[in-house]
């Protein structure tokens, strides 16, 4: 990837943690106590009109070992 590309993402990254300080704290406990094979993870997004959108997806091993492969949840 591109070093441009990836310090305006890194830079990105921590005006979002700034703006949202409580979001990566919550996806360290996750992290620690939810990310196993069985658990259902659901997203729900709510429009400023009152649109509702949800999913979900039950994770599997596969899903746990690139989890914790890719780091995508920090620690």
């Amino acid at each position: 990837m591109d070093k441009m590309i990836m310090n305006e993402a890194k830079n990105r990254l921590n005006m979002f943690n700034n703006d949202h300080p409580k979001v990566m704290p919550f996806l360290e406990m996750l992290k620690a106590n939810a990310v196993k094979e069985g658990t259902i993870v659901e997203m729900r997004v709510t429009t400023p009109e009152g649109q509702e959108y949800v999913s979900n997806i039950r994770l599997t091993k596969t899903d746990v070992e690139t989890i914790k492969l890719t780091d995508f949840i920090p620690r």
